[in-house]
Parts: C-alpha cells; sequence; structure tokens
C-alpha cells in the first residue's frame, strides 16, 4: 500500500474544525492499509496539542502519527547548534517541544522564526533584523507565505522571511515544509522510499514534496487560489476537490 503523507491545516481541518468528508476519508486510507503520517508547518500549537485537537474533532490518530516542523526544528538545533543561545520568534508557546533548547533573549547565536503572529511586530522584527547583522544564523521553522483562518488568510512568517534574508543578506534555512529533508524524513518514520504528499500549499507542500521524489496531490480547500496553479513553474502530479476524494484517487491508481 502507499505510504501518505497528509497536510493538516488546510487539508484535514481549517480552524481545527474537520473539512467535509476528511474524517472519513482517514478512516477510510487506514482500513484500505495505506500508511499514513500528518506533516504540518504548524508552529502555533505543541505536537501534542495539535493530536489532541484532531482527536477531539474525530480523527482516527495518535501521537505516533504527527511530525512537526517545532519537533524536527528541536532535532536540527540539537545537531548541528548544540548548546546554542537561540532566540525564538514565534506566534505560540511550544517551548514543551523543544527540549534542551537555551532559550535567550539577546545576543543569540541562533534566531529560531516559528509561525507569525502578534509577537512579529516592529520593534520584535527589527531586533531580529540587528541579530542576524550581529551574525546570528536564521532558522526557520517553515516558509510558509499565508494560512487560512476561519475569517480568511493571515500573513505568515515567509513574508517576513524574505525581508529578513534580503536586508540582511543572508539566507534562512529551513526545517520544515519544502525542505527535502523533512519529506525523507517522513518516508523514513514510515519505512518506504517513496509516496504521496497531499496539501492545500502548492509550493511547501506539493511541489516541495514533488522536488523530492513524491507523488504530489494539490487539494482545492484551505489557502488553495486557482490563480496559484495557472502561475505555478510547476503542476502537481494530481488535482482534487478535497481529501474527501483521496481513497478513490489512490483506488484509481493502484488499478491502473
Amino acid at each position: 500500500m502507499t505510504a501518505v503523507l497528509l497536510d493538516i491545516d488546510g487539508v484535514l481541518t481549517v480552524a481545527w474544525r474537520p473539512i467535509p468528508g476528511a474524517v472519513e476519508a482517514v478512516t477510510r486510507l487506514r482500513a484500505d492499509g495505506h500508511d499514513l503520517l500528518l506533516l504540518t508547518n504548524t508552529t502555533s500549537r505543541t505536537k501534542a496539542d495539535i493530536t489532541g485537537a484532531l482527536v477531539a474533532a474525530g480523527f482516527p490518530v495518535g501521537p505516533a502519527d504527527v511530525m512537526t516542523a517545532t519537533t524536527a526544528t528541536a532535532a536540527f538545533l540539537a545537531e548541528h547548534h548544540p548548546d546554542a543561545r537561540v532566540f525564538l520568534l514565534n506566534g505560540g508557546d511550544v517551548t514543551a517541544d523543544l527540549p534542551g533548547v537555551r532559550l535567550v533573549d539577546d545576543a543569540p547565536d541562533v534566531v529560531v522564526v516559528g509561525g507569525a503572529g502578534p509577537a512579529f511586530d516592529y520593534p520584535t522584527v527589527d531586533r531580529v533584523f540587528g541579530f542576524l547583522n550581529d551574525g546570528a544564523h536564521l532558522v526557520a521553522m517553515a516558509r510558509n507565505l499565508s494560512w487560512r483562518t476561519a475569517d480568511g488568510l493571515s500573513l505568515d512568517a515567509g513574508a517576513y522571511l524574505l525581508g529578513w534574508e534580503a536586508a540582511a543578506g543572508v539566507r534562512a534555512e529551513v526545517i520544515g515544509k519544502p525542505s527535502p529533508a523533512f519529506f525523507h524524513a517522513a518516508l523514513a518514520r514510515l519505512g518506504a522510499d517513496t509516496g504521496v504528499m497531499v496539501g492545500d500549499d502548492l509550493e511547501a507542500d506539493v511541489l516541495g514534496a514533488q522536488r523530492a521524489g513524491l507523488t504530489g496531490v494539490q487539494v482545492r480547500t484551505g489557502k488553495f487560489r486557482e490563480k496559484d496553479l495557472a502561475a505555478a513553474f510547476a503542476a502537481p502530479d494530481h488535482v482534487i476537490d478535497s481529501v474527501a476524494d483521496l481513497p478513490a484517487l489512490l483506488d484509481s491508481r493502484s488499478t491502473s
């Protein structure tokens, strides 16, 4: 059976409410024998909070089924920046998922950027610019430009990363999607060489996965906009209306 990687926000839920047919689709995929892993760039909640919200919404998942950019960032820092002084800018408290990370408020060796939120005010954004000019490394949990809320699209941290990179002459090390290492680590968790990635973000989820050797499936939910397909430099392998259509797509692939 196919290894299936599923984005959460915009694919399974919007504002943590299930997208119609999503719970049934995940249940069907499990019944059909597919290996599933939920792969998310969401950094506003801990892995435990994300899992709890999904279970409360009716999804048949547990902590082992969720892989987050935050936990991947903790592993990256432990390997590449052990004992570093880390300034964290993030729109949520995820310190529980950053064990062993030495968080500081000034003179950091590394700036770690999560999802955008009220903490991204001008004085703080400008402080980060100063840290980068002083030689701090820039690490981004993700590079998403926007996400879908109950009220529509909201600006995400990727827009700020573009400004810092241009102004400070640096390049962020991206840990979550679309980093190939993130997709490969997910496949390794499932013991698979390749698989299918389903997302609402054309660049971070779908085309990023395709560059990493997976089959990319774009859903028309979440942050999806038809004009993004027309403007993209590459096309998804498949486009479906929602994750509710995924079991049928995989059935057709297995019989073709």
